[in-house]
């Protein structure tokens, strides 16, 4: 469970106790230091056996690589934490010194000037969600919700504002912002590769990673910024492949050009370098809130964009972090006008440490969260999952590209869960720096305008035939039009509602995963393939390939089953929901759904709902591989 203390599931069992054996109320370098350990990630060995199935088996590079990897480093440190190297008495709770390194230019420019003293070397990685795989046999692995955990916000030279109580590990640990946020290189097999954060790809809330490598051209790579406003980016070394399967390559992310995407409503596009010399022009809340003051005469948020404050603008507090631009401060605009990146800006590293800011200034395009990104292997067009149009508290998606929220009292009108978008480079040269963008799948019910079935559209996968897959990440709190906790409150779904219509998402059920066909008489359709168990996000499609090259099986992650609900015991909630028809007319569906879950397994309570829990069977996240059982095209 994601509860911490849940009091609204008081007297029944969670997970918290059964699967970690920590009392989460309690608030401790002890069990902050057990959160941090459990944060990362594995490197586990798993093989196929003779029969057919995928097995963990032993292997010496089988390891972790986690948030406190390398806390003994702190022994070095002068400034008062040089006593904080472990969090218990356990082996694994004493920090050792498999300490990660930055390379590219924050490492030379910022953190030789980092509070803690440590130069170059970095304790541990976390926060990590999507990534990819490298031809050389590397991951890369992808930090994305530091700021709950470390200080983001940082100074015009790169490095953190100063420690935050308020996020408990980074303040407790010891652990400075700038070094948090960034993609991260790991070789599975080779334990003896240093673990590195590459710093030329930029320090953002990183989602994802995909790149182009083709031997004579420069590597490039494809990234998201996952957060309300967030950034598409690129990035282009500036040496060039020799082979693609060369372990040198790895050096390819240690100078280049980070790019910001900016979308023009015409369909055109720019891609515009984060670099001391790049002018400053910030969009304006009037131009990205543009539809809504159109269809409402506001905007929510007021159309907010982020940029960084600065001494002696308006209204700006301090020299550091962010200050909120929006409708109603709109003139200050000026002083961020007419400028250079370089006058808000030390060096190339601080620019790279405040990439999502930075980017803000020189007019990027404000996006609707961007999930994930691919390459299209046919024709290297690149695939971006938008999950939610709707703002927030970090910024306003520019509503002339995006759908920000439901526009129309039409029960039919076009509903803002993101969508699918498609940019091709100019001339296929991936090195380009302009590109053409269209809207591929529109999110929302399949009977509203423009909806192509699903909503908040996460990770996405293309397999050999050229077929796109997608998971989705709708909020647990809204599934089947239920909230979470005991009570499983009924969320009220009205069409007719205009603006913030997030409880429409109770329509499209539990989380789950589909393919798009890109060609053929079924280009376009979106088809559905596999159910979610209740409470759960789907994430990490990924085929296993056979020595032909064919898709065999599709590995697929369950994570959080049974979010911030009881372990099942049987109870089902049962609700008439209103959904659209295809022609766009309403209808009543009755459904009943299971309260909690107990996935992996079946059972959790012995016998009838009711009856003694056997205290063995709490919901688990797990990895599992879906194969086709008579071979062949895998769809």
């Amino acid at each position: 469970s994601s509860l911490l203390g849940g009091d609204d599931l008081a007297g029944f069992p969670t997970t918290d106790q059964l699967v970690l054996g920590l009392d989460l109320s309690q608030e401790s370098s002890f069990t902050r230091g057990e959160f941090a350990y459990n944060q990362g990630g594995s490197i586990v060995r798993i093989t196929k056996g003779s029969n057919g199935r995928y097995a963990t088996v032993a292997d010496n590079a089988n390891r972790r690589v986690h948030l406190l990897s390398g806390l003994g480093i702190n022994s070095e440190r002068s400034d008062g934490y040089q006593g904080v190297t472990s969090w218990g008495t356990a082996s694994y709770q004493t920090g050792d010194q498999n300490f990660l390194i930055g390379t590219g230019p924050a490492a030379t420019d910022v953190f030789p000037l980092s509070s803690d003293g440590l130069g170059n070397r970095i304790i541990g990685t976390a926060f990590n969600c999507s990534g990819g795989t490298t031809p050389w046999g590397t991951i890369l692995t992808a930090e994305e919700n530091f700021q709950g955990s470390v200080t983001e916000s940082v100074l015009p030279n790169g490095t953190q504002t100063g420690y935050d109580e308020d996020q408990e590990i980074g303040f407790i640990f010891g652990l400075v912002g700038e070094k948090y946020g960034w993609m991260v290189e790991i070789s599975p097999a080779d334990p003896s590769f240093q673990n590195r954060k590459h710093t030329a790809l930029g320090r953002f809330r990183h989602e994802n990673i995909a790149f182009r490598v083709e031997a004579g051209r420069p590597l490039v790579a494809y990234m998201g910024d996952d957060r309300r406003g967030g950034h598409t980016w690129k990035f282009v070394s500036d040496g060039i492949v020799s082979s693609t399967t060369d372990s040198n390559n790895s050096q390819l992310f240690e100078s280049g050009t980070l790019y910001a995407a900016r979308l023009n409503p015409d369909g055109s596009g720019q891609w515009i370098p984060l670099v001391p010399s790049t002018p400053t022009n910030p969009l304006s809340p009037s131009e990205i809130a543009q539809a809504e003051l159109n269809a409402f005469g506001e905007a929510q948020r007021d159309g907010r964009i982020r940029l960084p404050q600065r001494a002696g603008i308006p209204g700006a507090e301090q020299d550091g972090g962010s200050f909120i631009v929006d409708l109603t401060n709109e003139s200050v605009l000026s002083n961020y006008q007419g400028r250079t990146l370089g006058d808000f800006y030390n060096n190339q590293g601080a620019i790279l440490v405040d990439a999502f800011l930075a980017a803000n200034l020189v007019g990027a395009t404000p996006t609707a969260r961007p999930e994930d990104v691919e390459v299209h292997p046919g024709d290297g067009s690149v695939f971006i999952a938008y999950t939610d149009g709707g703002p927030g508290g970090d910024g306003y998606p520019d509503s002339r590209i995006f759908v920000v929220s439901k526009y129309s009292a039409d029960v039919d009108a076009t509903q803002s869960f993101g969508g699918i978008y498609r940019i091709i480079e100019t001339n296929s040269d991936a090195t380009s720096t302009t590109f053409t963008w269209s809207a591929f799948e529109q999110s929302g019910e399949d009977g509203a305008i423009n909806g192509a079935g699903f909503a908040n559209v996460d990770n996405l996968e293309i397999d050999t035939l050229g077929n796109i897959w997608g998971v989705t990440d709708m909020s647990t709190s809204s599934h089947n039009g239920f909230d979470t906790g005991v009570a499983g409150e009924i969320r009220e779904i009205d069409h007719t509602q205009t603006g913030s219509v997030g409880n429409l998402r109770g329509t499209f059920g539990n989380n789950w995963v589909f393919y798009i066909p890109v060609v053929g008489p079924n280009a376009g359709l979106v088809v559905p393939f596999a159910y979610g168990p209740p409470r759960c996000e789907i994430t990490g499609p990924y085929f296993i390939r056979n020595s032909s090259g064919v898709d065999e099986t599709l590995l697929l992650a369950v994570q959080h089953p049974g979010e911030s609900s009881p372990i099942g015991d049987g109870v089902q909630l049962g609700r008439d929901i209103e959904m659209l028809n295809l022609d766009g007319t309403l209808f009543t569906q009755q459904r009943s759904v299971p309260r909690g879950s107990n996935w992996p397994s079946n059972t959790g309570y012995v016998g009838n709902p009711g009856g003694s829990f056997n205290g063995l069977l709490p919901p688990r996240p797990s990895v599992i591989g879906v194969t086709r059982r008579d071979g062949g095209a895998f769809v």
